[in-house]
């Protein structure tokens, strides 16, 4: 299995190369007294710097990287539609300090120096973007890397740089038609093939990818058009496994732990993707320019989940024998008298994310611009999550089960040998066989956010002096998020029935469970059998706190001077110093639930104002042998999780407190303020001619405030005690509260280099690799809420690529490592669950062969690609019962072949 050394020998990799770099660069500076070049030498030399492909991708990046006034990183395609990955969640997660979350097997949410995906902010071409997510992260897969020509990642905050978060800023860029001198045609096809092959009947094992881009320019290359489509049929097999828990305090072996329960699952998910980007930019003079760009995508999921789940420890009249342990735990045994649930559950995503905007720029005289940019993004996702049972019959019934096990002390994954044969179709009933009290469940979620924004600037140029230009404007933003519950009932069966024969004609494939040790299970058409049952709607506080609706209209003033000048002959100075002054109006509509009673809840309406003061400073300074320092300071900022601005209660009365009990009650809290940070970065980077670059950077940020669970004291007048009589309105509130912040530090050192720099005979081969490693002193639930981390973050992350381009042909293998993490995930019922994820390395390979020019075949290219070539596993795990595994994932490898053309 192949296995990318990490870490420590990146960070020795990277030192090694650059002390071997700069000492032969320093040998071929030229002398002081050179000749200066000919007009065709030069010529020449532009010839020769020429690059495409790999490297130009590469090259792009550098200089953005290198010009920018901030501490960013930065991905730019190769070509049109050529960015490497599957996902730009996946380019982007291969930055130094980035890193991503999998979600069934992809690559999603990002996380920027530890931070989870709510502390930053996404914009799309300079304008924050919703998302269909429950919160403010994007899901970044939502985007296709074939529409995006480029990324920049801004870690240090900049006072024009509106709706910034506090970990970074993420933007995501399309292209600008008048940038390219030519018209430019690219067709790109793609074959898929999943390596664990079709779990479920009816999913194929077998998909593709097909994008093309249109790029043109007219009269007299005042106005350009860009056209991008792109669609996704792609597979998504799982095999998975899930533990209940391990609870030690067990009849069977008291003091052990012993697994409680299991889910040996079989999932098929078909993911259907359509992309389209639109952009128009006309500049008929000098003067004035205008961009209208538009995105819009539709992301369908479907997911076919058969799978077994048995109750062991935590059963219900279960009993264990032969147990053997080792180390602790229960490593094999038998239960007896056990009702595994067959499942045929089916999950439906349907996603939808419209962003257009409109920018104006205005030249006046040699020395005043001016923007006026309007923009609009809304975001839709609505969901059916339908569970269906079976059995071996009612739990009223004596027909119970026998099942062995053997856990792999490697992998924490079972092998089970259960008595019953549950492929045999007349062997098991729809029914409840686990006593659940029902026959199975379905919902139907949904998410909709939409955000309007304007904003006008301007600056104004200076010809002497320190300060290069000022720059200063207005943006407002109004946005608004509603979460909705939906319809959510039980399955029942007609007529008060118990069970019932599952109908021979709705019978499909059984599901393959063998990497459990369980040959199969009976599989049906689920949409079908859905028909037999009755759905009686379920009403519950927690279904009404999932309905709310959060608003919040922000206005940004912003100043920013920006510095560019020379200290002396060999140093220079870059930067900016500005301030943003940003002004929040909240609110949220919700409901209150008293006393449990979901059937009559009370309409709630909440918010709050206010302002804050965001002073930043970046500098550059430009040293000798192309090296520069970076100092960025600022105040920064994240808006509070939209669930926790939530205007949801649920009231009571404790009737144990007091004489006549006391008010209790929780929610969210519409009043929240942000969390607030000052953040300190420091950055060294060594360039290579424009051809790589060398960096090392240390950050610190101070968070003021942090945003936690607290119970307060909270005035329950004007609620309606019903039976009950208080002797106080004053209660206890449960509810996130601003609280004490802490501390986040860490380090980051990157090394991109073509290896021709070091010995000639290298040349086509290149290294990009970075390293990461953060700390924090933050108590995410409080100072009294224990030593949970801080989600989100990794401890150690890092990246390393090694690459070859020559004569047309190209390879590339790449690894990123995350160490362990606690995340958030879809848990029960569809609710966002914290998890304990394991560490995890991805590795990737590429080869390819473009034809060169003069040939008959020029323009066309060749691609293998191979994604998680080791089928790396996700796994989720307990921290308090050992580390062992909650879920033990395994996606399989995707395979891709296919070709592109240009012309």
């Amino acid at each position: 299995m192949l296995k990318l050394k990490r870490n420590l020998l990146s960070v020795a990799l990277a030192s090694a190369t650059l002390m071997v770099a700069t000492a032969v660069q320093a040998q071929s500076q030229p002398a002081d007294d050179a000749p200066a070049p000919t007009q065709e030498s030069q010529a020449t030399e532009l010839d020769r710097v020429t690059v495409t492909g790999i490297r130009a991708g590469i090259e792009n990046a550098i200089e953005t990287k290198k010009t920018s006034s901030s501490i960013v990183e930065s991905i730019s395609a190769e070509d049109i539609g050529k960015l490497p990955d599957l996902s730009i969640a996946e380019s982007i997660a291969r930055l130094p300090g980035l890193t991503a979350q999998r979600v069934a097997g992809r690559a999603s949410t990002i996380s920027i120096r530890g931070l989870a995906e709510n502390f930053g902010t996404t914009l799309l071409n300079g304008r924050e973007q919703v998302s269909v997510g429950h919160n403010r992260g994007v899901e970044f897969d939502q985007y296709p890397s074939e529409l995006i020509s480029a990324v920049t990642v801004y870690k240090t905050p900049d006072a024009s740089l509106v709706g910034q978060g506090l970990s970074g800023t993420v933007d995501l860029q399309t292209v600008r038609p008048l940038a390219f001198p030519e018209r430019v045609i690219s067709l790109n096809v793609r074959g898929e093939h999943n390596s664990l092959g079709e779990l479920n009947d009816g999913y194929d094992d077998m998909g593709y990818r097909v994008s093309g881009s249109y790029i043109d320019q007219f009269a007299d290359d005042t106005l350009g058009v860009a056209i991008g489509y792109a669609r996704m049929d792609s597979p998504g097999q799982a095999e998975r496994w899930e533990s209940w828990g391990y609870p030690s305090d067990n009849a069977g072996a008291p003091g052990a732990f012993l697994i409680g329960g299991s889910k040996s699952q079989a999932s098929s998910v078909e993911n259907i993707r359509d992309g389209l980007m639109a952009v128009i930019e006309y500049k008929p003079s000098d003067s004035y320019s205008s961009v209208l760009d538009a995105y819009y995508s539709t992301f369908d999921k479907s997911e076919t989940l058969r799978f077994m789940e048995t109750g062991l420890a935590w059963g219900g009249g279960t009993s264990l024998r032969n147990a053997v342990i080792e180390d602790g735990s229960v490593v094999s045994g038998a239960f007896d008298g056990v009702r595994p649930v067959v499942r045929n559950d089916k999950n439906t995503q349907d996603d939808e994310i419209f962003a257009a905007g409109w920018r104006n720029e205005f030249t006046f005289g040699p020395d005043w611009t001016a923007v006026a940019d309007v923009s609009y993004s809304k975001a839709e996702r609505s969901e059916m999550l339908l569970e269906t049972y079976s059995g071996l019959g009612h739990v009223s019934g004596t027909r119970t089960d026998s099942v062995d096990f053997v856990i792999d002390q490697g992998t924490g994954l079972p092998q089970f040998s259960y008595g019953e044969d549950y492929a045999d179709p007349s062997n098991l009933v729809l029914t409840d066989p686990a006593g659940w009290g029902q026959a199975g469940f379905i919902k139907y979620p949904g998410v909709e956010d939409e955000l309007t924004s304007f904003r006008l600037s301007a600056e104004r140029s200076f010809l002497d002096g320190i300060f290069s230009s000022v720059e200063f404007g207005l943006n407002y933003a109004d946005r608004e998020k509603l979460r909705k519950s939906g319809f959510e009932g039980f399955l029942r069966l007609p007529n008060g029935a118990l069970e019932m024969a599952i109908p021979t004609e709705m019978l499909t494939g059984n599901a393959d469970l063998s990497f459990t040790g369980i040959p199969g299970m009976v599989g049906y058409d689920i949409d079908r059998v859905l028909g037999l049952y009755e759905i009686d709607q379920h009403s519950h506080q927690d279904i009404a706190n999932k309905n709310w609706t959060v608003n919040e209209k922000i206005a940004t003033g912003f100043v920013q001077w920006n510095i560019n000048t020379d200290l002396s002959d060999a140093v220079s100075l870059r930067g900016n110093v500005g301030v943003q002054v940003v002004r929040t109006d909240q609110s949220s509509d919700g409901l209150i639930v008293p006393f449990g009673d979901a059937d009559n809840p009370v309409p709630l309406s909440g918010g709050d104002e206010y302002t804050d003061i965001l002073p930043s400073l970046n500098l550059a300074l430009g040293m000798p042998h192309d090296q520069t320092l970076r100092f960025g300071l600022g105040q920064q900022m994240a808006r509070p999780r939209m669930d926790d601005l939530r205007a949801n209660q649920n009231v009571s009365v404790d009737a144990t407190q007091g004489v006549n009990g006391e008010w209790r009650g929780s929610g969210g809290n519409p009043e929240l303020q942000p969390w607030r940070a000052t953040a300190l970065d420091v950055s060294y980077e060594k360039y290579f001619g424009g051809r790589g670059y060398f960096s090392l950077a240390g950050f610190h940020k101070d968070l003021q405030s942090y945003i936690y669970n607290q119970t307060v004291a909270y005035d329950f007048s004007g609620y309606d005690p019903r039976e009950f009589n208080p002797d106080s309105p004053i209660g206890e509130f449960t509810t996130p509260q601003n609280g004490e912040g802490g501390i986040l530090y860490g380090f980051e050192t990157a090394l991109s280099i073509p290896l021709d720099l070091l010995w000639q005979p290298l040349d086509g081969f290149g290294v990009i690799t970075s390293y990461s490693r953060t700390k924090s002193a933050i108590d995410p639930l409080g100072p009294d809420g224990g030593d949970e981390p801080l989600p989100g973050l990794s401890e150690e992350v890092s990246n390393i690529t090694v690459y070859y381009e020559k004569a047309g042909f190209s390879t590339r293998v790449s690894q990123r490592h995350r160490s362990p993490f606690l995340g958030e995930v879809q848990g029960f019922g569809g609710d966002r669950q914290k998890r304990y994820i394991n560490s995890e390395d991805i590795v990737d390979f590429q080869v390819g062969y473009a034809f060169a020019e003069g040939t008959q075949l020029q323009g066309l290219s060749l691609l293998l690609q191979v994604n998680n070539i080791t089928n790396e596993p996700y796994r989720e795990y307990f921290p308090d019962a050992g580390g062992l595994p909650r879920i033990y994932n395994e996606y399989g490898r995707q395979v891709l072949l296919g070709a592109s053309y240009k012309f």
